[in-house]
């Protein structure tokens, strides 16, 4: 007999009923049933060796192979566990397939206690009739295609234990009335795109032991689920939830929160979570003092916080637990020695740990300087204790600083009044002056001497017009950006170089932006500014983070130009590697999305490339530095700024990483570039160094030369695989293949590229089109409307 696998690395319960000795025949109905069953899941491999003489109940309707597995067990002359489990990725089954149908089919098996369909290409709306097969426990139908919401009919399933619903594309609210189950333990609905907030009823499930709802587009807090003494693992990684830090009972084993909205500090009651085993709460919005303690918990073996803003101070001697095996701490505010006991050549087995990009006493270059961590603490308004001292001691000092300061303000803008007034006076008495100079609103507002106002007026009128749906380009004032960042306020700085900062801002019409500043050398001429102002000003399309406007800072004393602020639209839909490698901002781009944002990238390359003159070349792109706005598109968001490009061409300025070429200025450099990105894009594969990006060219070129779809396909995102056609994946790696080209000159045009990635997306929506015109819907209708979406943007 067949004994079923554990499923889905949770916590999943399988009712084995005792067979009575002495063999049983099957009930007729039942196994026209299976038989039926059979043909509805139009005779998958495992399932081909069924007939209508087949003896099921003795272990006849079993198999075990590379295309799945199939198992029938029975209790005297009735089927209670039905098993039939395909592969990971398979396609959907044909369009005449009915969901209902076999729910229908299935209802003649009255017994059935335990179903698992899972990985057979199922599709449609998930069938209330389900709640017929009133003796259900265990029902595990993930991997399919599965549509609509959680029907209301399958509350009415009492005695359900476990379900599990992963890997579908099933949305709506969780319900509310799931919490009335009263026998639940296991509830998983992993990978779907459930909204909305986690029912508050969640929080009053008595024999919950195993809560699984990561990658969704879930938000809010999660509720109160501290009188949940049996539950032991909860995963939402991937959502939206938080601010606040769940309430979870202590025996808890597995807490996975990574890639939310979670923020604040963490709680103390975590330090006696005793048997906690796995705490993930990485890429989320914590601040505040990292315990150390959560190292030495007795259980603990996986502890990440990456990607946060915990302060403290760690120390080499600080105690870790023994079964410890994976330390995550990179991307923090973190400062001191990491415990010696983490990286001990006497621990066995020897445990990974990760702690790059803090402020920690590491020789390999990988940490920030300690003012760094300090300064980035004082941004989000935490402040240490000797901070806060060393600060209140100075306050009555710099009050006195202060008000000598307010004297002096005053006193000069009493002479500077009166200055203006006087040369006021002098202009109005000469009428051709005032016909050719700018007027007083314009050159109090711009902060910068009027010759250099004067001089940019070329800049055309089509770009004043304020197309593509972004503000008509514009000379700010200081005073407007100062009020937009709160004086430059730490808290509003994104992030800052050898040239610069750049800062979050919004201005007074409530429009969000980015404001990078440049620090700008006297040698510079007002002519050369001009010429840059033009070539700012042109930046604007569609698939590139737009430029606003600028505003010059001027030395008083000689009118000289000291710092420039660019002024560029604000993009807050996270990055492409943020929905394509680690999904850290809801679920994952579908196929159909990704070739149209790699279709906005390239269509940014060739503006860049030939949309203003002269073009800009060697961009140094990034799928990092690729953002997606509210819709999906994808807008470049660093590129070769000509003023910031003098200024590393003076300095000596490093390239990309991933770049072998000696021709920076080459338009194929760019495509090289993109190539990278491209593969980052279809491997759902995070890339950090050009050995990475030569052992997928491998892998992608094996990929390529084989006739087997299947092998191109595990080359794939899992996440993307099982919903694209053939044709559109492979046209999609054959053009990133060639991107790849050592040689430059073996690299296609943007042109070349932007026409094949064009075709992929309409083979992929013939595709769609085709397969699910008919029916109960199209179980990927979503992504069938990006894509039409993407071909009135391809029209553009």
């Amino acid at each position: 007999m067949a004994r079923p696998s554990h499923h889905l690395l949770l916590i999943f319960f399988s009712v084995f009923l005792a067979l009575p000795p002495e063999t049983t025949q099957l009930q007729p109905s039942q196994v026209w049933a299976l038989i039926k069953i059979q043909q509805l899941l139009n005779g998958p491999p495992m399932l081909s060796h069924w007939r209508r003489s087949t003896d099921f109940c003795s272990g006849g309707g079993g198999s075990m192979g590379p295309t799945g597995t199939a198992a029938v067990l029975c209790y005297g002359d009735t089927v209670t566990q039905l098993h039939i489990a395909g592969t990971a990725g398979a396609l959907p089954l044909p369009r005449n397939f009915s969901i209902g149908a076999v729910v229908t089919t299935l209802s003649r098996l009255p017994d059935l206690k335990v179903l698992t369909l899972s990985g057979l290409g199922l599709w449609g709306p998930l069938p209330g009739k389900l709640a017929r097969l009133a003796a259900l426990e265990i029902v595990n139908v993930s991997g399919n295609y599965l549509s609509g919401d959680i029907p209301r009919g399958m509350s009415r399933l009492v005695g359900l234990q476990t379900l599990v619903l992963d890997d579908n594309l099933l949305g709506g609210e969780v319900p509310a009335w799931i919490g009335t189950l009263p026998s639940l333990a296991v509830l998983s609905l992993r990978n779907n795109t459930f909204q909305g907030a986690v029912p508050e009823s969640v929080g009053s499930m008595p024999s919950l032991r195993s809560l699984v709802l990561a990658s969704n587009n879930l938000s809010g807090n999660l509720p109160d689920m501290s009188r949940l003494t049996n539950l032991q693992v909860l995963d939402v990684g991937g959502n939206s939830l938080g601010p606040a830090f769940p309430k979870l009972g202590r025996k808890v084993v597995t807490v996975v929160l990574s890639r939310n909205r979670f923020g604040g500090g963490l709680p103390a009651a975590l330090g006696s979570f005793y048997l906690l085993e796995r705490l993930d709460v990485s890429w989320n919005r914590f601040v505040g003092p990292f315990t150390p303690s959560l190292l030495s918990l007795p259980s603990i073996q996986y502890l990440s916080i990456a990607g946060n803003r915990f302060t403290g101070a760690l120390s080499d001697n600080a105690p870790c637990g023994d079964n410890l095996r994976f330390v995550d701490l990179s991307l923090n505010l973190l400062t001191g020695s990491v415990p010696s006991c983490l990286t001990s050549p006497d621990r066995k087995p020897q445990t990974v740990v990760l702690v790059s990009t803090n402020c920690l006493d590491n020789s390999d270059g990988s940490q920030h300087p300690s003012p760094f961590c300090q300064n980035q603490a004082l941004a989000v308004g935490i402040m240490p204790g000797k901070e806060r001292k060393k600060i209140a001691s100075q306050a009555g000092f710099l009050a006195g600083i202060v008000m000598a300061i307010l004297v002096a303000i005053s006193v000069v803008g009493f002479v500077v009044v009166f200055a203006v007034r006087k040369r006021k006076a002098a202009a109005m008495k000469g009428s051709d002056a005032r016909t050719q100079a700018p007027s007083e609103e314009e050159s109090s507002s711009t902060g910068y001497p009027s010759k250099l106002l004067a001089d940019a007026r070329y800049i055309s009128q089509t770009v004043k017009l304020g197309a593509l749906g972004i503000p008509s380009y514009r000379c700010f004032s200081l005073v407007e950006l100062e009020a937009a960042t709160n004086n430059f306020e730490n808290s509003y700085l994104l992030g800052q170089d050898s040239h610069g900062e750049m800062y979050r801002g919004r201005l007074g019409n409530g429009t969000p932006v980015t404001i990078r500043t440049l620090k700008i050398k006297r040698s510079q001429t007002t002519q050369s500014f001009n010429r840059h102002i033009e070539t700012i000003s042109r930046l604007r399309h569609q698939n590139l983070v737009s430029a606003l406007g600028h505003c010059f800072e001027y030395d008083l004393d000689d009118s000289t130009v000291t710092q420039l602020y660019i002024v560029f639209e604000y993009v807050q839909n996270g990055n492409l590697r943020s929905r394509i490698s680690q999904g850290t901002e809801g679920c994952k781009l579908t196929w159909s999305q990704r070739i149209s944002a790699a279709i906005g990238v390239a269509k940014g390359i060739q503006f860049l490339h030939g949309g203003i003159i002269p073009g800009l070349f060697g961009n140094d792109l990034r799928i990092t530095n690729i953002l997606l706005d509210q819709n999906h598109v994808a807008k470049i968001g660093s590129y070769n700024i000509p003023i910031l490009a003098e200024a590393m061409k003076s300095e000596g300025g490093a390239g990309n990483k991933f770049q072998t070429d000696s021709r920076m200025n080459s338009d194929k450099t760019d495509i090289f570039d993109f190539g990278v990105i491209l593969l980052e894009v279809v491997s759902g594969k995070t890339i950090t160094s050009m050995y990475e990006v030569e052992i997928l060219k491998e892998l992608l070129a094996w990929a390529i030369a084989d006739e087997d779809r299947v092998r191109r396909r595990s080359f794939a995102d899992p996440v993307v695989s099982k919903g694209c056609s053939d044709e559109s994946l492979r046209t999609v790696l054959e053009i990133c293949q060639r991107c790849l080209a050592k040689e430059a000159a073996q690299r296609p045009s943007v042109e070349d590229v932007l026409w094949n990635l064009q075709f992929a997306a309409q083979v992929q929506d013939d595709w769609e089109v085709e397969a699910w015109s008919s029916g109960g819907g199209s179980p990927v209708s979503s992504s069938s409307r990006v894509t039409r979406l993407s071909r009135q943007n391809l029209s553009r």
